[in-house]
């Protein structure tokens, strides 16, 4: 599978990255927070290509205006057994999103926001399967980041910082 990290300046001028609220639905993933993406296709030439038509589909992201920049580090996810590898992308405009029925919310990240050192934290989940778990994640607009997802956003923060 393959995820799109779409960086892009906000109507205020600030950077920002697209996560996913996904919708319910009887699967390992189900309500989790994302990024936009998905399993690679049998007409998908290659991963990049996976990421970009999933985000096409699920967000309405026109893919001829995407620029990809950097292949992340695979991330294996066990309970659905996949191997996700996340690339990093750059729009250079606002974009207007548009969701589809897998997304129920799209969580619009400031970059200021994501680097506060008080993003970082750790939560006790429950999932499909595991009770009372205590995780690393991220608290970005409310909303509980963790797992794979975390993962990267963990990767791009070291990324990040590194050029500061």
């Amino acid at each position: 599978a393959a995820v799109l990290v779409i960086f892009y300046p906000d109507s205020n001028g600030k950077l920002n990255f697209l996560l996913t609220h996904r919708a319910s639905y009887k699967g390992t993933h189900s309500a989790q927070i994302s990024f936009p993406g998905g399993k690679l296709d049998l007409k998908d030439k290659s991963l990049k290509n996976t990421a970009l038509r999933e985000a096409n589909e699920e967000v309405g992201i026109i893919t001829n205006d995407v620029s990809i920049f950097k292949q992340m580090t695979d991330v294996y996810i066990p309970p659905s057994n996949f191997i996700v590898t996340p690339f990093l992308s750059y729009l250079e405009y606002t974009p207007q999103f548009i969701k589809n029925y897998e997304v129920e919310v799209l969580i619009e990240v400031t970059i200021s926001d994501f680097l506060n050192d008080n993003a970082v934290t750790s939560a006790t989940l429950s999932t499909s399967y595991a009770n009372e778990i205590e995780v690393p994640c991220f608290i970005l607009n409310n909303y509980i980041v963790w797992g794979a997802t975390a993962m990267m956003l963990s990767e791009i923060k070291e990324l990040i910082n590194k050029i500061k």
